[in-house]
């Protein structure tokens, strides 16, 4: 891939499985299957939405991508090169381009470093600025946040899980990212806190173009962010297309209950919910055939027994599909 390809991320056929040990001599018995044949790609300054139950492994994907957990299967194409062929040196200076911003804003955050230190780490460890530049650089990306120099010399636990959060953010943009790997980064923040740190990332993505994985299970959320969203069940992508598209008519039976469940603005009651039977598998003993046939309202003897491919339900090939039942067209 090119520099002039559209595509910054391209993820293809990618697992993530963790070993299962027993015994005295801790042989592996079995593996939890946290990824399962994952593939997407992600244009340049777009925001892809990874949304799913807790447990489908969204969080995993993006672990993975930055080698926090090693794929046990698979390819991700960077900005043109091979992430998981690269090695050690090779991948420190890859991750200047990636950056995770985490879901608890209370323990992302060393308790013992002030936020001029948390802020500047990146550069010091990548060696990037002396200590003025340092300060300097941590100053601005305050400022930019929403916070001011002000507060450089002060601890995390002098602020609000909002203001935390806005920390982090800076700390992910301090070596100037291309992509940020967001990890439900609200969902520990009261409602009118997180429209602000929405509206902040909505804002950073305009001025620095920056692209975004945004991992969440609140699909209010990902639809007020996300350009295309990616839903998972169970380790693998049932359903992936444009947002406008996904919202307005899903095809999948899962993403149909997700969105059912979504709470109305208005008491009246204007849309069915779906409600789910049975328990959400284990990714150590997944089901055969389709992972979500066990609570499927339409499966049939062919659900159980094969596994139907992500394939395109509608003209355009863009709104895809992992369900032999989904309507087409």
């Amino acid at each position: 891939m090119s520099q002039t390809n559209d595509y910054l991320v391209e993820v293809s056929n990618l697992k993530t499985w963790f070993p299962i040990r027993a015994g005295v001599l801790r042989k592996t018995v079995g593996y939890t299957k946290a990824v399962d044949g994952v593939s997407f790609r992600v244009r340049r300054g777009r925001t892809l939405g990874l949304v799913g139950e807790s447990g489908c492994g969204k969080t995993t994907v993006g672990r993975t991508l930055l080698r926090l957990s090693e794929p046990a299967e698979g390819r991700f194409v960077f900005d043109g090169e091979d992430v998981f062929a690269a090695d050690a040196k090779r991948m420190k200076h890859l991750l200047r381009d990636m950056q995770m911003i985490f879901q608890d804003p209370y323990g992302s955050l060393n308790p013992r470093m002030n936020v001029e230190q948390i802020v500047s780490e990146p550069l010091l460890v990548h060696r990037l600025a002396g200590r003025s530049e340092r300060r300097d650089k941590a100053a601005k990306l305050l400022d930019r946040v929403g916070l001011s120099a002000e507060h450089l010399g002060r601890y995390p636990h002098e602020f609000s899980g909002g203001q935390r959060q806005r920390i982090g953010i800076a700390r992910a943009l301090a070596l100037e990212p291309k992509l940020l790997i967001c990890d439900e980064p609200v969902s520990a923040l009261d409602v009118s806190i997180q429209s602000q740190i929405i509206n902040l990332l909505q804002d950073l993505q305009e001025q620095m173009g920056l692209t975004y994985i945004f991992v969440a299970h609140d699909l209010a959320v990902v639809e007020h962010i996300s350009e295309d969203v990616a839903v998972m069940y169970l380790g693998r992508i049932v359903e992936f297309a444009q947002r406008d598209a996904l919202y307005a008519d899903p095809r999948h039976p899962y993403t149909q209950a997700l969105l059912s469940a979504i709470p109305e603005p208005t008491p009246v009651k204007t849309r069915q919910r779906t409600v789910l039977g049975g328990e959400v598998p284990s990714p150590s003993n997944p089901p055969s055939g389709c992972p979500f046939h066990p609570r499927c309202p339409l499966a049939e003897a062919r659900c159980r027994e094969e596994v139907q491919s992500l394939d395109p339900k509608d003209p355009s090939g863009t709104h895809l599909a992992a369900c032999w039942k989904a309507k087409t067209g």
